[in-house]
């Protein structure tokens, strides 16, 4: 009987690894055993080692879109300081953390504002909180995933390459404003926008208004054929604040504004001295006058 059981337990282990399901096969055992003791029924256990197996395949996909997603580290929305940028609704943009609505119906979110605002932060903890959702994001800067689509387009690969941006619900664009003003480099930015039109999210930061997209574009018809696209479903964030590493920096300066004299005054221990008789002053003035006048001399 014990050999039977041996023989059994292999072959488990084959079929779970056939299955691909690894977590199984690790944990079943130590489930078994627990099961036995307690006297489980068959649907328990069944339901608790499947529990961890979805439970282990969460964890496995959410690493494997990190891992692909390619965001700045340590921009989440706890780090984020809604309160230095009063006009962001904080509720507003936890709801579109989740992202149910607008990344189905292909809508886009907008970022407007001066450098060091927090534009770059916030579309990278709103990638985040959607990746932890189970969405798949790519966050990349314009100008580099630009060069990539012109290597592709040089090689005629160009509509395979967006193609394969398709597989990311939402695509963040950071610093789209530092786009060369180049016909080639425009116009392939120009087809990733119309191939994602309604279909796929784009995520854009910008340090200027659409007024001054002819910069990035160099044919006007062109600036407005994607600046209608982009706005069609769109949440427009207008994000003009002081600079936070300006702030930072401010505060940093203010906290070492104390002057030394200050600082070394009220740093160093008060002296308990013996009071001195009228002759002992007169006696340190007196030494105290030989050496100013050593010093003259």
């Amino acid at each position: 009987m014990k050999t039977s059981h041996t023989v059994d337990e292999a072959r488990l282990g084959i079929m779970l690894n056939d299955l691909r399901l690894p977590t199984i096969k690790t944990l079943w055992p130590r489930f078994a055993e627990q099961a036995d003791k307690e006297g489980w029924p068959a649907a328990r256990f069944l339901a608790a080692i499947a529990e961890h197996e979805l439970a282990e395949r969460a964890h496995r996909r959410v690493a494997r879109h990190l891992a692909e997603a390619h965001l700045p580290s340590g921009k989440t929305m706890d780090s984020f300081d809604f309160d230095a940028v009063p006009m962001i609704s904080k509720a507003q943009v936890m709801a579109m953390a989740a992202g149910d609505s607008w990344l189905a119906k292909g809508a886009n979110v907008l970022m407007f504002g001066p450098p060091g605002g927090g534009k770059s932060h916030l579309a990278a903890a709103i990638g985040l909180a959607l990746i932890e959702n189970g969405w798949r994001v790519m966050f990349t800067r314009t100008t580099d995933l630009v060069q990539r689509l012109q290597v592709a387009r040089h090689e005629l690969q160009l509509e395979a390459a967006i193609a394969r941006l398709d597989k990311f619900d939402l695509l963040i664009l950071d610093d789209l404003a530092y786009v060369t003003k180049d016909q080639a480099e425009t116009s392939v930015l120009f087809e990733l926008i119309s191939a994602r039109y309604e279909r796929r999210s784009v995520m854009i930061t910008a340090n200027q208004p659409f007024g001054e997209w002819n910069r990035v574009f160099p044919d006007p018809a062109m600036t407005l054929a994607a600046v209608d696209r982009l706005v069609h479903h769109a949440t427009i964030f207008e994000m003009n604040v002081e600079s936070y590493r300006r702030r930072s920096a401010l505060e940093a300066k203010r906290k070492r504004g104390r002057p030394a004299a200050y600082a070394t005054i009220k740093n160093t221990p008060l002296i308990d001295a013996e009071r001195q008789t009228p002759a002992e002053e007169n006696l340190a003035g007196d030494k105290h006058g030989d050496i100013i006048t050593d010093a003259a001399t």
